[in-house]
């Protein structure tokens, strides 16, 4: 085979084909991905807002999958971005590049199996039978209309994937017409098995030099035992800030009343009535415990929970045990039902398993799990439902993607504190000697699935690089902090901080992106500005995010108020967004179990518990929110943080230490007069 051009080469005849331009941090970052495709040096990459980061890892990534015939996974936290890659930067980099590479490389979109439309399901007439579950008469109603609707919808889609959908639908809807990985009877045993979606994707993907997935799948592939991705020897984690807590949603278990009953009902045609009745009568005696059980965190198993899991185990078992080997001539649909309730059985019997012997390690900073009852409101009904997550993710990671292949880590926001240690001791990395903040690796030694972790010293090598960006954050914006407001409380927002929001609108002229730490806060902001100014005022919740965020774009007077989504998932470049307004400092909630463990952990190992846990969560968020104000080289602006604590309290240098080097200042009156300003001059194209 002819050699191919180096890395920098083709990055700049993609560049060149692309219409775009130089420029040194991509060039930066894609020699350093090539670097670490090269070595097996695992790479962390911090690339700023404009970097164009995708196009810097893609060419090093279509190059070694040409050149070793290898396959790369990337894999992405948002439906956004792998839309944006395979709809638009891989469709147009192929085209790009076929000439330098020799041929057009190829690639493909893999999700989990239950993002696919199930024809068994759909065909068998299963989908109806399973709406029997719901027991409010409207949502009963509305499936029924919305699996019809899919049914229908089958005939007509060529990729079967739920994000396909040209209408959403709910999730309880979705479920009756889509299986998970262990409910499928696979294709050899499955009357649809040629024609199914989701092996039709699979064989795509298996073919492909570049396959784009999410960080569930990388969770269930390190989880599950077997290959869920294609092979593959490097691995691409954009948006890596997310990674931990995607891996912890996945790994996430839970048990209450109404799983206990699902599985019943499931288990009732293929057991006798009265194994029926005990998976019921199990299912009371978790209901009474749960009721009769504070919410919160659980350092032991409360009186009785012991005898009522066990219980719950046992029957369990007793019902698996009962349905016995398949039986030979049993249709698709008798086999569909069969698979699903042992499916079922099997999950609920391992959640009690794992609940049981959460307790066993007597110090609670080395136990692999937390355990606490939550307390939800659901259609105005409180309902309780116990919960058992892993205390960390790191060993887990550290024993399947950083074990299994070469990986790159980017995002515009990997460094806390102005170093990346936080975020590599949350992934496993060792981090000994590295910086100040190595105490929040204690948490790392432990696994979601409790396998032992690789030692660190040499067997786990990687580097970091923040590759910077282009835009010159200290002549294109102002970091303000209200320090004169007091710091914000628990009950609603103060007078003297809503007065400064209709201050700094006013002065912008609309065009402000309110950025806030709940939807009660929003909304509460939302209500009182539009009582105060005449500037169109949207909030989400309103309409669909998507079509909020196009009528700010769209009209420069407008603000759009919000929460979680919007730090995140906003990309609104020019003269529409020159304020990113910010209520307060995004700590987790204090009372969050989860958190509370983790940094209990850390404190009990000599490490700064605080800082490892809630002051990182709030850095990565704080830099992101700050993150949506320049979005093009032409933009300027504010972003102004109505928290005082960020310049009054211990750790305000640490978390300003995580934000760009915006030009920084305290006085209201210097900036009103800059907002002012910029809403006078002409607009210019971005």
């Amino acid at each position: 085979m002819t050699a191919l051009p180096p890395v920098t080469e083709l990055l700049a005849s993609a560049v060149s084909a692309l219409g775009g331009r130089h420029r040194d941090g991509q060039l930066a970052m894609a020699s350093a991905v090539a670097n670490a495709i090269d070595t097996g040096e695992h790479l962390a990459v911090q690339a700023g807002t404009g970097t164009g980061k995708s196009l810097a890892y893609l060419v090093p990534a279509l190059r070694h999958a040409v050149e070793s015939g290898s396959t790369v996974v990337v894999s992405t936290a948002t439906i956004a971005l792998q839309r944006q890659l395979i709809d638009r930067d891989l469709p147009r980099l192929a085209t790009a590049l076929r000439k330098p590479l020799g041929r057009e490389p190829s690639f493909a979109i893999l999700k989990g199996r239950a993002n696919y439309i199930c024809l068994n399901k759909i065909h068998s007439g299963e989908a109806e039978e399973q709406t029997e579950e719901l027991f409010d008469p409207f949502t009963t109603s509305r499936v029924g209309r919305e699996v019809v609707r899919l049914r229908e919808w089958v005939s007509d889609t060529e990729s079967g994937d739920r994000d396909d959908l040209p209408t959403a639908v709910m999730d309880r809807s979705w479920r009756q017409v889509s299986v998970t990985a262990r409910e499928c009877l696979g294709a050899a045993n499955c009357s649809y098995g040629t024609d199914c979606f989701a092996e039709l994707a699979r064989g795509r993907s298996s073919a492909a030099d570049v396959v784009v997935t999410n960080h569930a799948m990388l969770a269930i592939d390190a989880m599950s035992g077997f290959n869920v991705l294609p092979e593959h020897d490097v691995v691409i984690v954009d948006e890596a800030h997310e990674l931990v807590d995607r891996i912890t949603s996945v790994a996430t278990a839970e048990i209450a009343s109404s799983t206990v009953a699902g599985v019943a009902r499931r288990c009732s045609k293929l057991i006798d009535e009265e194994l029926v009745d005990d998976i019921h009568g199990a299912g009371e005696l978790v209901a009474a415990l749960l009721e009769s059980t504070a919410p919160g965190r659980w350092t032991s198993l409360p009186d009785g929970a012991g005898a009522t899991f066990a219980a719950l185990r046992d029957r369990l078992w007793r019902a698996r045990s009962a349905i016995g080997p398949a039986r030979d001539g049993t249709d698709s649909t008798g086999a569909a039902a069969r698979s699903a309730a042992i499916t079922a059985l099997d999950d609920l019997h391992d959640n009690a398993v794992r609940l049981l012997g959460a307790f066993d390690e007597p110090d609670e900073s080395k136990r692999r799990d937390v355990v606490w009852i939550a307390e939800d409101l659901v259609r105005d009904e409180r309902r309780r439902t116990l919960r058992i997550a892993p205390l960390s993710v790191g060993g887990l990671l550290r024993s399947s993607l950083f074990a299994e292949a070469t990986a790159v880590l980017t995002s515009a926001t990997l460094t806390v504190g102005g170093t990346f240690d936080s975020l590599a001791a949350n992934w496993g990395l060792p981090i000994s000697g590295r910086g100040a903040d190595a105490s929040a690796a204690v948490l790392s030694d432990l696994t979601a699935t409790g396998t032992p972790t690789p030692a660190d010293g040499d067997t786990i090598r990687w580097q970091g690089l923040d590759v910077g960006s282009p835009f010159d954050y200290r002549r294109c914006a102002i970091l303000y902090v209200a320090a004169h407001l007091d710091p914000p409380g628990r009950a609603s927002i103060a007078e003297a901080t809503l007065d400064e929001m209709v201050q700094l609108i006013t002065a912008a002229g609309g065009r402000t992106l309110g950025l806030f730490s709940s939807m009660r806060a929003a909304k509460e902001a939302a209500a009182a500005v539009r009582t105060r100014i005449d500037t169109p005022i949207l909030c989400q919740g309103e309409n669909a995010t998507g079509t909020l965020i196009e009528q700010f774009a769209a009209d420069e007077a407008t603000c759009l108020f919000g929460t979680l989504s919007l730090w995140q998932g906003v990309d609104v470049p020019g003269p529409s967004l020159s304020l990113v307004l910010i209520d307060r400092v995004p700590f987790p909630r204090p009372d969050d179990p989860l958190l509370i463990a983790r940094q209990s952990a850390v404190a009990a190992r000599g490490g700064n518990g605080f800082l490892a846990v809630a002051a990182n969560h709030a850095a990565l968020l704080l830099a992101q929110g700050a993150g949506r104000l320049l979005r093009a080289t032409d933009d300027r602006g504010v972003v102004a943080i109505l928290d005082p604590r960020l310049v009054t309290a211990r750790y305000g240098g640490y978390l300003r230490a995580s934000l760009p080097p915006f030009w920084q200042t305290t006085d209201p009156a210097v900036v009103r007069a800059a907002l002012t300003r910029l809403q006078s001059e002409p607009t210019t194209a971005g």
